[in-house]
């Protein structure tokens, strides 16, 4: 067997010859856009291990039953995503060594080129759950107008692919804690938001520090946290305001998660919540991603029109706004109680939320 080479492992003569500059062509040597090129083909890089590894989470999910002891690989490939995510928010600080000054001797050059071109990015978002129902009217628009015929081909058969987001509703649908013998934890859950709630109107309404009109606008947020609450307890009030929009898992999958948050110290219980957190985790930093390099483009063109005919910042922002995925996630803290006000769970159901041992007695 022969012996293997560094450099013919990695392909490094490809991969370094891979960096040629449209400023060289065109004998306007610019000395930054060697900087720019080599950011962007990292970024590349990075996009193609974090679909690497959204395949294989989707993967394990895409299965009527998702067995425990693959919690734990996917928990360790996320946790990996998000290191990585880190590393693409930290890169933008190397593009920002780039002056407008400096940048304007090669934009020109770019254009049609445009960072909405990158396939990768749009498989990840994509895969996570960010189909083109969810995306603002320019980039939907853009599908059409800005990617080749091959690459919206692709992009459109992997949206008929099921997403992060449709696999863990349907994980979260199939928990088997829900209905666990008589025991009706919803209506006793209802029971303790209305005691909660009624306690904070008595407390509003007895605050003699409070105006007439504070009084008004805090009982009116009141009203409005009450009708949230209803719109999770009655299924067809959930549905209305899921196909508006507001709400992207199911029902079933919906009050399956806010369960997974209210008891998260059973022990059972704890992997799930590790799961969402990590999903929110992976959101929030594209979010940043998504809102630094809106800022860079900002600090770098102004309000010049992107090199692919965007609105340049104005269109990153609006994207960061948009293309979050996990949506529901973030808004269950909406519906949380505290720990003290939560029903209390019978004890077989607590028996099968906890750890046993074979030399445990019954």
């Amino acid at each position: 067997m022969a012996s293997l080479y560094y450099s013919d492992y990695l392909h490094l003569n490809r991969l370094l010859d891979s960096q040629h500059l449209e400023s060289v062509k065109q004998d306007r040597p610019a000395h930054d856009e060697m900087v720019f090129i080599i950011t962007h083909q990292t970024y590349e890089l990075w996009f193609k291990q974090i679909i690497f590894e959204l395949e294989s989470v989707i993967d394990i999910f895409d299965d009527p039953l998702v067995h425990e002891t693959r919690m734990a690989t996917v928990l360790h490939r996320l946790n990996r995503i998000k290191t990585i995510q880190w590393v693409l928010i930290q890169q933008i600080d190397v593009i920002k060594t780039i002056t407008p000054m400096d940048f304007l001797e090669f934009r020109d050059l770019l254009v049609p080129a445009s960072g909405f071109q990158s396939i990768q990015f749009k498989q990840i978002e994509i895969m996570l759950g960010i189909k083109r129902k969810f995306r603002i009217a320019a980039d939907q628009e853009f599908f059409c107008t800005r990617l080749t015929k091959s690459d919206k081909a692709d992009l459109d058969k992997l949206e008929e692919k099921p997403s992060v987001l449709e696999l863990t509703d349907n994980w979260l649908r199939r928990m088997p804690f829900l209905e666990f013998g008589d025991f009706n934890f919803w209506q006793a859950y209802a029971d303790a938001v209305e005691k909660m709630l009624t306690s904070d109107e008595q407390i509003i309404r007895a605050n003699e520090t409070l105006t007439d009109r504070e009084k008004h606008f805090q009982l009116n947020d009141l009203l409005a946290t009450r009708t949230r609450f209803q719109s999770v307890f009655d299924e067809s009030k959930f549905n209305d305001l899921r196909d508006q929009g507001e709400f992207r898992l199911s029902h079933q999958g919906f009050l399956a998660a806010l369960f997974v948050h209210l008891y998260r110290d059973e022990p059972m219980i704890y992997t799930p919540f590790r799961y969402l957190s990590l999903l929110l985790d992976i959101d929030e930093l594209f979010t940043n991603w998504r809102q630094k390099h809106a800022v860079m483009v900002q600090r770098m063109l102004g309000t010049k029109i992107g090199t692919g005919g965007s609105s340049g910042h104005d269109y990153l922002d609006a994207t960061t706004q948009k293309n979050r995925v996990f949506t529901d996630l973030y808004n269950l803290s909406t519906f949380l109680i505290p720990r003290e006000d939560l029903p209390e769970l019978p004890v077989e159901l607590r028996r099968a939320l906890g750890y046993f041992f074979s030399g445990q007695k019954n």
